[in-house]
């Protein structure tokens, strides 16, 4: 009994370590990067505070996604943000629905520059889904968005 006691307990200790080592290790390796053109046509802005761009403001979508070149639609997006710093930043959360199954991001989504976002999800051949997206405007009129999916899992 004591025998088998001492032994249950060594194999926690090496199963917990083992789980320890692999936690916040190295990303898994890129499984997919893909890109998506989004055609912001429904952006819609809920002024909630001081009029105006305001901390708080709600910012949501439901827009088309297109291939790379932005010749063929392959999905939809739908999602919202919220007004963090006036002028700079929106927090963003999202799913886009493509072949495949959906994919969820959440992060800054910032008013000039390039953002990156964290891929938190999805599901279908994405269900284990994690890394990032880099998101990028096509143009100044903040009508057409260059979605870069890194796909780890």
């Amino acid at each position: 009994m004591r025998r088998s006691l001492i032994a249950a307990a060594c194999a926690t200790i090496v199963a917990a370590i083992a789980f320890a080592a692999t936690a916040g290790g190295e990303p898994a390796a890129l499984t997919a990067t893909f890109t998506v053109v989004e055609r912001a046509t429904t952006d819609a802005v809920t002024d909630t505070g001081k009029k105006g761009d305001s901390a708080g403001d709600i910012l949501t979508f439901a827009n088309e996604l297109y291939n790379s070149a932005n010749t063929k639609k392959v999905g939809t997006n739908n999602g919202y943000c919220v007004r963090t710093v006036v002028g700079k930043s929106w927090e963003c959360w999202w799913t886009a629905f493509v072949a495949g199954g959906q994919v969820t991001v959440e992060g800054p989504f910032l008013d000039a520059g390039p953002s990156k976002l964290s891929i938190t999800g999805g599901t279908g051949k994405y269900s284990r889904a994690r890394g990032w997206m880099d998101l990028r405007a096509r143009n100044d009129k903040g009508t057409e968005y260059d979605f870069v999916y890194h796909v780890q899992g």
